[in-house]
């Protein structure tokens, strides 16, 4: 009985902590769906209402008024942040692998220092080193570029280590059969240890598409022209309304727009992350 008791217990804990959650999203879609007007007046509309699809157009495809200026439509924003989103999610794989795989299988002086030098900078995020990041990026002339929003975040402490164990996690027997076999370390890499990896790769597909989509300061420190703005610098700019009243109803439609493409990547790919993560547990 006191098990029984327990589990619905737990079970209504769960369902609550999920309605809680969701709460937000939902009211992002209400406020998505209605007038400005509607949204000014109080009590709050609880209930979708009936502009959504008018809200949506606006939002994709015409400019909001931003401190006197017009921002970028909602489209060209979404093309910018999954263009950067890209970017940085093919280049963190890509040198994490390369560093894990020289971390693990090349001996040189100084390996081991070297990797925690890799671990310490997770302790040191964009924003504790961003005023020399900006420098450097200034000097070499990439500000209002998607060069310089990509490339001070594609280096990733976090897959690298991931990588790094799952590499030493492998047998050895399958880097001696390797040897037998003549392949080089070029062959080792791409034949054996990239299909090996796939699950692993696969969570951090979605751990770092989620970052770069998020990507929100250093989009807004470098970029002046609202046409290299992600979506998430496009609706913090949306609030920046001067002497005008914010379009809260665009604004929200806005931001249902921008949770879809996360969400679908985690439906998609969910149990390859799962996966995954499963597999470096072990």
């Amino acid at each position: 009985m006191k098990d029984r008791i327990g589990l619905i217990a737990i079970r209504v804990f769960v369902i609550f902590a999920i309605l809680v959650m969701f709460f937000p999203v939902y009211m992002t879609f209400v406020g998505a769906s209605h007038s400005m007007t509607a949204l000014l007046k109080k009590p709050v509309p609880l209930i979708p209402g009936p502009y959504l699809l008018q809200n949506l157009k606006i939002a994709l495809l015409a400019g909001t008024r931003s401190a006197g200026q017009f921002s970028a439509s909602g489209l060209t924003m979404l093309k910018n942040t999954l263009i950067i989103t890209l970017g940085i999610t093919s280049g963190k794989l890509v040198i994490s692998f390369l560093a894990a795989y020289a971390l693990a299988y090349f001996d040189f002086r100084g390996k081991e220092v070297f990797f925690w030098m890799v671990i310490i900078t997770l302790m040191l995020p964009l924003e504790v080193r961003i005023i020399p990041t900006y420098e450097i990026t200034a000097a070499l002339g990439l500000l209002n570029s998607f060069p310089g929003i990509i490339l001070p975040s594609i280096a990733s402490a976090t897959a690298t280590f991931l990588y790094r164990q799952t590499f030493k996690g492998l047998p050895e027997e399958i880097t001696e059969a390797a040897m037998i076999d003549g392949a080089g370390p070029l062959s080792f890499m791409v034949r054996i240890l990239l299909p090996m990896t796939r699950t692993v790769t696969a969570a951090l597909i979605v751990i770092q598409f989620i970052y770069g989509w998020n990507l929100y300061l250093w989009p807004l420190l470098i970029t002046t022209d609202p046409g290299l703005h992600p979506i998430v610098v496009g609706i913090y700019n949306m609030l920046n309304a001067g002497d005008q009243q914010a379009e809260w109803n665009v604004m929200m439609a806005a931001t249902l727009v921008a949770m879809i493409p996360p969400i679908l990547i985690i439906v998609t790919m969910q149990k390859q992350f799962i996966q995954g993560m499963n597999e470096r547990e072990k």
